[in-house]
């Protein structure tokens, strides 16, 4: 029997169930959007809403020690500054006037491998819109790659070696 059984094992000890809702909660604060099982979704909802709530109060709050112990007790869960900082300054003033039930599960279907019953968990209010050319919100920085790459480079350097000299992708595409 399970009595007052509060949460799912997710088949994994607790160690690495904790790590696990921690990975998915820091993926989930910065994407906005995820997929994973059903049941792993379920899992991690309290767990974000949780997040978000601590971050609310310590915008709330009067005095600096508040806000400060609020960030602490994310930093707990959450390791990287950036999605801190992220949850602080963008998530949770976009939530400031809303109860709860910041998050949003949407059934997918079954997975094609294992026929696993997926699900997408998306904070409610970053919908995703085909119509919108403009992202909703900056995602987190991350360093540019070369807008050639790897095979804009073997393809000029092939040309060199083939005698058309140093040509422009642009001048080729025209």
């Amino acid at each position: 029997m399970r009595h007052r059984v509060a949460h799912r094992k997710l088949g994994r000890t607790s160690e690495h169930r904790k790590s696990l809702l921690r990975n998915q909660a820091e993926a989930l604060l910065r994407h906005e959007r995820i997929q994973t099982t059903v049941s792993k979704a379920k899992e991690l909802r309290p767990f974000v809403e949780r997040l978000i709530t601590i971050a609310k109060r310590g915008l709330a709050a009067d005095d600096v020690g508040r806000g400060v112990h609020a960030r602490r007790l994310v930093r707990r869960d959450i390791a990287d500054q950036v999605i801190v900082s992220k949850l602080f300054d963008g998530i949770a003033p976009r939530f400031e006037k809303r109860a709860g039930g910041y998050t949003r599960l949407l059934r997918l279907g079954l997975r094609q491998g294992d026929k696993a019953e997926m699900a997408q968990v998306e904070l409610v209010g970053s919908e995703y819109s085909p119509k919108s050319t403009e992202p909703l919100q900056p995602e987190v920085t991350t360093p540019q790659k070369s807008s050639q790459g790897v095979g804009g480079r073997l393809r000029a350097a092939a040309r060199r070696i083939r005698g058309k000299g140093d040509v422009d992708d642009s001048a080729e595409q025209s």
